[in-house]
């Protein structure tokens, strides 16, 4: 009997066409099918985050900043507070175009696979929202937009945080890389680890605390809500990362060879010293009940459920320090992470014709 790697004729039927086209799609290094044949699905799982996504459209401008602004003008903010909230702007507005140029200069050239790169153009698009979710804050706010956009610059834990990742990417986007390679196909997960694990899954946890903490006490509403469609991108985007780069290990099992699960364990413990500075850095002297040691506490225990999602062993044993998140940003079931639900835009239910 023939298989369809060696039919000729051109005569297979449709199942069978459409069978065969979903058996050869690869995440990576496909050259049999189409890289623009959507259907039929085989990773149904990017799929569904894409669909995910839809359902949470949302653009900042929706939210009001009238609380805020009179909150920020008037004396009612610690300085210490202030700095809170100016060290987050400072950091999410450039890590969040950092993470969009990832999608559209790296990771959607290399992954081969029309479903997942479907996810990746929405994701890119939430991303291009959550900067102008920065700008809309900062203008709202009058914010020396200079001051805000330029700390990574200029604060040495957002810069490096920032360099940490651009690191990441230098090989992947030069001329000529290729993901036909073992060398360069680990240089593409490591990337990919590096910003879906590290960047969305770690290194923007600490000010997610930080502006809940404030919302929690009816500070910073505005900015509090905008947050919390972020946090709910940033979950979908973790979960579709943590797919592709389980799914590329299992295509690729020699990838995963313990020489490069040592690297990236030693990457993830240098990404959580570099959290826990920032946090220090946000918080010199305490502030809404958190101080800096709480965080390295933290930001290792985030650490630890990211290693064990993809597949390597924890490091710390630490334990969440603060309870009350466990409702908000449930780490257990990444999909419940609301102590009050976000206004949930389901838009096309909406549309008048």
């Amino acid at each position: 009997m023939l298989s369809f790697d060696d039919d000729t004729t051109g005569n297979k039927s449709g199942g069978e066409s459409k069978r065969f086209a979903a058996a050869q799609k690869r995440l990576i290094n496909c050259n049999t099918v189409d890289v623009n044949q959507l259907m039929p699905l085989k990773y149904k799982w990017a799929w569904e985050h894409y669909l995910n996504g839809c359902a949470n459209n949302w653009m900042p401008n929706e939210v009001s900043m009238a609380k805020d602004i009179e909150l920020w003008k008037s004396s009612k903010l610690t300085a210490d507070e202030r700095l809170l909230i100016m060290r987050n702007l400072g950091f999410f507005s450039t890590a969040e175009s950092l993470v969009g140029n990832n999608i559209i200069l790296a990771i959607l050239k290399h992954v081969t696979n029309p479903e997942c790169r479907q996810y990746l153009l929405r994701q890119a698009f939430e991303e291009a929202v959550h900067t102008h979710t920065f700008h809309y804050i900062v203008e709202s706010l009058a914010l020396d937009q200079g001051e805000v956009f330029n700390m990574y610059n200029e604060v040495n834990t957002i810069h490096n945080k920032d360099q940490f990742e651009m690191q990441l990417t230098e090989e992947v986007c030069r001329d000529g890389f290729t993901t036909s390679t073992e060398e360069g196909a680990q240089k593409f997960l490591e990337d990919l680890i590096g910003f879906y694990v590290i960047m969305e899954g770690i290194f923007f946890y600490s000010g997610f605390v930080m502006i809940l903490s404030l919302h929690r006490q009816n500070k910073m509403t505005g900015i509090g809500e905008q947050f919390q469609y972020i946090l709910r991108d940033e979950t979908n985007h973790l979960n579709f990362g943590i797919d592709l780069i389980n799914g590329i290990k299992e295509e690729n099992p020699a990838l995963w060879s313990p020489e490069f699960q040592a690297r990236m364990i030693d990457k993830i413990r240098q990404a959580v010293e570099l959290e826990y500075l920032y946090a220090a850095d946000c918080l010199p002297r305490g502030v809404l009940g958190l101080s800096a040691p709480m965080f390295r506490d933290y930001v290792q225990y985030i650490a630890d459920r990211r290693l064990e999602r993809i597949g390597l062993k924890p490091q710390y044993g630490s334990k969440n320090p603060f309870p009350w998140m466990s409702e908000t940003i449930d780490l257990g079931k990444e999909k419940n992470f609301f102590e009050t639900r976000v206004t949930e835009y389901q838009t096309a239910a909406s549309l008048q014709w």
